[in-house]
């Protein structure tokens, strides 16, 4: 019944304006969170993209993004009396730490909604608790599925600013799956794929921290139907991570670790990469065959399209084996151009073509990366070309933030 309500109040809120809102059109469904997308009831125009959850409290939240990229969030309380329009500040506190006060409009009698800073917003994601304190009291919400949640609503908005309210469909995360029935972007051979133990116990690959918050990059098809995932930096203790958001078109995967485990975290090249520049590929191929080190290749960008002409992705000389998959590959100042993703199956291309193809390897491009980025709220940074390093330098510094990624399959995950 509660949540009933709460999707009622949810229609009532275009969360720039105090008009109301028709919807919601599509789905959006993540855990226990539940919304779509909604219009403008006085001009019919995209308003937002949201969800909400309620609490045994007997309050409810809400989440959203609107048409201009903005977050917001919405409290509903129906022992609440708010007068239409009027101001109300909340002092918000993430994980017993990060505080922040926001101000919000009460939309109507019970649901008051408040315009999220971008910090806040992305403090909002990576978080697993947040107390809210009004002149009313103090409520506690349990963030979990947050993140994911986030990441989801964010696609929804980009999806329908691009095709229109009629594009609303459903919006959800997909189902895990074994990784071996992934089809990464500008994938052609399973070679790069997330590696097999020695003993067959699990998968690893690599992946990178790409913010100072302790956010990590790697290829969706490293964790795709992992149970529990670690990563570690060379000589030091694995971690736990948690998947935030992930994306199995263009297979990118963000996953959150402790910010004060790492010390440093990779810079994205603000220049476009040329076709014949020298790039360096990190990774941990054969983790428990090979060097328990991770291993550095070099090579030069054959393409700027892969498989297929995939815009998507680079073609690359670099080698790249079983593990290297959602490792970094850098420029020659040690910035990231890419993720390493796939390589050509040598076989199979051989019993089409009669020749054994040599050196044809992918990584996806970083403007996938920053897209997926923004719309999952990471405060990543971009720099511009420096002078080039040798490729000890740059291996030397990727040492602080390229990580080994393993994860059991979700079955031992379930059994343990």
């Amino acid at each position: 019944m509660f949540r009933a309500f709460v999707a009622a109040c949810l229609l009532q809120a275009a969360i720039i304006s105090s008009a109301l809102a028709a919807g919601p059109f599509g789905s959006i469904k993540v855990g226990a969170w539940s919304g779509g997308g909604f219009t403008d009831d006085s001009t019919g125009a995209f308003s937002h993209c949201s969800a909400s959850t309620g609490y045994a409290s007997g309050m409810g939240l809400i989440i959203g993004q609107n048409a201009g990229n903005s977050w917001l969030l919405g409290f509903v309380n129906p022992a609440a009396r708010y007068t239409k329009g009027e101001s109300i500040a909340i002092d918000i506190v993430f994980d017993g730490q990060s505080a922040a006060r926001i101000f919000a409009n009460a939309v109507s009698a019970v649901l008051i909604s408040a315009p999220l800073p971008a910090n806040v917003a992305r403090t909002l994601q990576r978080s697993s608790l947040m107390a809210a304190t009004t002149t009313s009291g103090t409520y506690q919400f349990n963030l979990t599925s947050v993140g994911p949640l986030m990441s989801v609503i964010a696609n929804c908005v980009t999806r329908i600013k691009a095709q229109g309210i009629k594009s609303a469909g459903e919006f959800s995360l997909a189902k895990p799956v074994a990784a071996k029935s992934e089809a990464p972007a500008g994938e052609t051979s399973k070679d790069t794929r997330a590696s097999r133990g020695a003993k067959g116990g699990g998968f690893s690959g690599t992946g990178f921290v790409i913010s100072p918050s302790g956010q990590i990059v790697t290829n969706n098809h490293v964790i795709a139907g992992c149970g529990e995932i670690h990563g570690n930096l060379t000589g030091e203790a694995p971690v736990t991570l948690r998947v935030v958001s992930s994306d199995r078109f263009n297979d990118i995967a963000l996953l959150q670790g402790p910010a004060a485990s790492f010390k440093d975290f990779v810079k994205i090249r603000d220049r476009s990469i040329r076709s014949g520049d020298s790039v360096v590929a990190i990774g941990f191929p054969y983790h428990g065959l090979l060097s328990s080190d991770f291993t550095v290749t070099t090579g030069i960008v054959s393409s700027l399209s892969g498989f297929l002409n995939d815009s998507r992705v680079l073609q690359i000389t670099a080698a790249v084996q079983p593990g290297n998959s959602g490792g970094p590959l850098l420029d020659t100042s040690g910035q990231l151009v890419g993720i390493v993703s796939s390589k050509l199956d040598a076989i199979k291309f051989a019993s089409v073509t009669g020749n054994i193809p040599e050196n044809i390897n992918f990584a996806i491009k970083t403007g996938a990366l920053r897209d997926f980025l923004d719309n999952s709220v990471v405060s990543y940074q971009t720099d511009e070309s420096k002078a080039d390093l040798k490729t000890p330098e740059i291996a030397g510094n990727a040492r602080a933030y390229t990580l080994l990624i393993t994860c059991s399959a979700a079955e031992q995950a379930d059994k343990k």
